[in-house]
């Protein structure tokens, strides 16, 4: 068990549930009026809002992924590039990401250096001070 007191000083590196997105019109609304950036791994689209937090949503299809294990996979490697890199966006950016199925033969590395290009393609990053 972890001791409290230890993980005082540590960043809270979790994806809690507010920083998901999870009902289907927040999904609607940001595939209906966001913009998308695609690359190989992944197709991105974003929304900025008025709200505190970024917040993410992946989406990984049967037509694309067969199995579940896949799929899962899929959408729990795009949530870990998204929890990695989400204090360097701007605050109040929602993104839905869609999973490719070349996502599935890339190495961790390339997948967040995707996740960070396509985050600037959309000129969502915020400027390094």
């Amino acid at each position: 068990m972890s001791d409290p007191a230890a993980d005082a000083g540590k960043p809270d590196r979790r994806l809690p549930l507010s920083r998901r997105l999870v009902r289907s019109e927040d999904f609607r609304s940001i595939f209906d009026s966001g913009r998308n950036v695609v690359g190989s791994t992944m197709v991105m689209w974003v929304c900025r809002t008025d709200g505190q937090e970024s917040r993410v949503g992946v989406v990984a299809s049967k037509r694309t992924f067969r199995r579940a294990v896949d799929r899962n996979r899929a959408k729990r490697r795009l949530r870990e590039a998204f929890r990695l890199h989400r204090d360097q966006l701007i605050p109040g950016t929602d993104l839905v990401i869609v999973a490719r199925w070349r996502l599935l033969e890339a190495d961790s590395r390339r997948i967040e250096n995707e996740f960070v290009r396509l985050c600037a393609k959309a000129k969502v990053l915020e400027q390094a001070a």
